[in-house]
């Protein structure tokens, strides 16, 4: 493979358009300001390197990113690219993955906006992540150990699977389909809100009015904290370790806890609702 190596480059696309190529401890910054620096490439591996300038890896199939840096200027980083691999790196800078298929992260540190919009076929292995709108209608993604610090996280996204990660967020899961997530921490208010198909293996839910107006709603052996008027007008298969404080409005299935605080029904309001209500105490 060619080697591109202890160099600093700042003109526009200073590497573009290689393949089979290797990158290592270079840094992308300069008086230049130049964008785009491996645009059009394929078949890469970069190691070691700091990007502090706009747009590096757009359109490129196939590569590997290692021991690396993207600062905060360094701005929407990876865009249309296929097969990427990113393994114990910083991604800083506003919108660091977009519209890219089959993206692997493995031990890196995201702090980015935006994050990981329309992608397809998301792995996040041992990440930790801060940002507005993290994976906005991405869909086909696996996570595994995700420490996230979000506010309106994975809203639109389809087929995804959580397992042992701690999210902090507002508003997760709004309008979710074909979701699972087992052994987590779930924290935030207004929870999945218009969801389809959720399943919440042994989670905790920490926040206020969890869960209302889900269709195929299925929790086992979760815990929840914080949740009042939960579960309104959803469609819910629930067993609760622990208090619910208050159920309200269920529509269809059935829910199990061993305390719940408050049964709110308002009879005007629910029609048709047969929702089975119980608890253990």
């Amino acid at each position: 493979m060619e080697k591109y190596e202890n160099l600093t480059l700042d003109e526009e696309r200073a590497l573009y358009g290689i393949h089979d190529a290797e990158v290592v401890n270079c840094r992308f910054e300069g008086p230049a300001d130049g964008e785009s620096a491996l645009k059009e490439c394929g078949n890469i591996r970069v190691k070691n390197c700091n990007f502090l300038l706009r747009y590096p890896f757009w359109h490129v199939q196939g590569g590997e990113i290692e021991d690396s840096r993207m600062t905060d200027t360094c701005r929407a980083a990876l865009w249309y690219d296929s097969d990427m691999k990113i393994k114990n790196s910083v991604l800083g800078g506003i919108k660091a993955l977009r519209e890219c298929d089959r993206s692997t992260l493995t031990g890196c540190e995201i702090v980015s906006p935006e994050f990981g919009w329309y992608c397809r076929g998301v792995n996040i292995n041992d990440c930790s992540l801060e940002g507005e709108y993290p994976f906005l209608h991405t869909r086909d993604m696996e996570i595994e150990n995700l420490r996230l610090k979000g506010k309106y996280s994975f809203q639109y996204v389809e087929n995804l699977v959580i397992r042992n990660s701690v999210l902090d967020t507002k508003d997760a899961f709004w309008h979710t389909k074909n979701v699972a997530v087992y052994d987590s921490v779930i924290k935030g208010e207004y929870l999945a809100w218009y969801s389809k198909n959720l399943r919440l293996i042994r989670c905790k839910i920490i926040g206020t009015q969890p869960l209302c107006y889900c269709k195929g709603l299925v929790l086992k052996d979760c815990e929840m904290e914080g949740a009042d008027f939960a579960f309104e007008n959803s469609d819910v298969t629930a067993t609760i370790n622990g208090e619910i404080i208050s159920v309200k409005n269920p529509h269809h299935g059935s829910i199990v806890a061993d305390h719940i605080g408050e049964i709110i029904l308002d009879e005007h309001i629910r029609k048709d609702a047969d929702c089975e209500i119980s608890t253990r105490e």
